[in-house]
């Protein structure tokens, strides 16, 4: 009996083990868009959480950021293009 759960134990451990080591699945378009955003936010429109975030949203949905902090929209018309909710609608990416 001892033997048996010694065995369930070092099996229990060894799967503990071998999932705590699995590669986690990583989004590159992440990476991408922190460090895209945080370059668009950075100077002119301050470091705020908000151009981040928004920016952020934009890039996972467009793919892109334009370049610059403003003028160079038209680089990426999905960006450009997208609008925020509501009655009134103003451009919702930084």
């Amino acid at each position: 009996m001892k033997t048996r759960r010694a065995a369930l134990l070092m099996l229990l451990l060894l799967v503990v083990v071998a999932a705590a080591s699995w590669p986690q699945p990583c989004d590159a378009a992440s990476g991408f868009c922190a460090s895209k955003c945080a370059v668009r936010c950075g100077r002119g429109r301050g470091r705020g959480s908000g151009c981040l975030r928004s920016c952020g949203l934009c890039c996972e949905e467009c793919n892109c950021v334009p370049t610059g902090s403003g003028s160079t929209r038209d680089e990426c018309p999905c960006y450009r293009d997208m609008l925020t909710a509501g009655p009134r609608k103003k451009p919702k990416c930084p």
